[in-house]
């Protein structure tokens, strides 16, 4: 195998990042403590592998697989995990506190990319956080399959390696292969609901967008990061996680709704990318509510056009999403408010006394997706 590319070596990461640690930016030091642990951890996925006998190419393919699918996002879900266990225990983390809690952050973000290596193959996606999809790679191929499943594979390890002398080891256990089943069920109803080379708009509805973005994105992005640090901070009650729950979900649904509005409507140097879903048939927010609203005469353009792979007729989609009585604008704006409005009244209702729970969980998340850009 060629020796490793410099931006996903490992040894070149490191060097990058160090200078990070001691910026004067709040948000730059934030991320690289974050990013330093992941280090830590892919030292110990790599002498496993080391260890079990594997021949070098293998090891430093599998670091390759580590670094260039798992530390290059924005992180969200992964920091996540530290914040919501700080928040709960009102103070800030001692250094093996701080681990711990990264280490959960980054079995998230494995998860993550986990998913995202299996999704680009099935979507046959081209680029990733700006660079080649995993499978699309030198040599990398079908290959991408089994790196997926050894991506996986990492989460359990590093969870027996750290918490399994904790009470609450079996509850991370379950959470996560909970969350990973519940995840690819929605990406099973997204996969036979919209493919891209059949397009059926019978298919959609907001119904089916509901199911799809809970199960999709809302259980792992949302509450398995706060579900985590819930576990590590010695909550118990079941109706602290149900009371999660019930806030996470609607407020995850929100953020992929918003998702999908910024896809269209977003500008590209804002979101990072051009908005594709129009083009790819995709299953979204603004089709789904174009569809219920829509004239007799522009479910007819929309069936014509939606989903075909030319501009043309992204411009003539686009234009009917514009007009009355669709007005996907300003149906969005009504259900931001709606949907800011109901979350707010979900996090207000929080007994932080009776369940351990802090209101400023909550508000953290809301405050991080509400009216976002990008």
């Amino acid at each position: 195998m060629a020796s490793l590319n410099p931006e996903v070596d490992g040894h070149t990461y490191k060097r990058q990042k160090t200078d990070d640690l001691t910026s004067s930016d709040p948000k730059v030091a934030r991320r690289a403590k974050f990013e330093a642990v992941f280090d830590v951890i892919a030292k110990e996925l790599l002498d496993y592998v080391k260890g079990e006998g594997m021949p070098k190419d293998a090891v430093e393919w599998y670091e390759k697989v580590l670094y260039h699918n798992t530390p290059g996002g924005k992180l969200n879900r992964g920091m996540s995990v530290v914040d919501t266990v700080e928040i709960l225990k009102g103070r800030p983390l001692e250094d093996e506190e701080y681990t711990k809690a990264a280490i959960l952050g980054w079995c998230v973000e494995l998860l993550q990319a986990y998913f995202l290596v299996a999704d680009d193959i099935m979507d046959q996606s081209v680029t990733r956080r700006g660079q080649p999809c995993w499978y699309k790679m030198p040599n990398v191929g079908n290959i991408a399959i089994n790196d997926a499943f050894m991506l996986e594979a990492a989460i359990y390890h590093l969870l027996k390696k750290h918490f399994r002398s904790e009470k609450y080891y079996v509850d991370l256990i379950e959470i996560f292969l909970e969350t990973t089943f519940q995840t690819e069920l929605g990406q099973l109803v997204d996969l036979i609901t919209a493919p891209e080379d059949s397009v059926d708009l019978n298919k959609f509805s907001l119904e089916k967008h509901h199911l799809i973005v809970v199960y999709k994105t809302a259980f792992y992005s949302f509450y398995l990061p706060v579900a985590l640090a819930m576990h590590m901070t010695g909550i118990v009650d079941k109706s602290a996680y149900n009371l999660a729950l019930k806030i996470l979900l609607p407020l995850g649904e929100y953020f992929q709704v918003q998702d999908d509005y910024l896809d269209c409507y977003g500008k590209p140097e804002h979101i990072g990318k051009i908005g594709t879903d129009i083009l790819d048939n995709k299953c979204s927010w603004n089709v789904n509510t174009a569809l219920r609203f829509a004239t007799e005469e522009q479910r007819k353009v929309l069936d014509e056009n939606y989903g075909q792979k030319n501009s043309e007729s992204e411009a003539k989609v686009k234009e009917i999403f514009s007009q009355s009585p669709i007005s996907i604008p300003e149906k969005f704006e009504a259900y931001e408010k709606e949907s800011y409005e109901k979350i707010n009244g979900l996090i207000e209702s929080v007994d932080e006394e009776g369940t351990g729970l802090k209101k400023e969980v909550f508000r953290s998340f809301l405050a991080k997706v509400y009216k976002r850009s990008k």
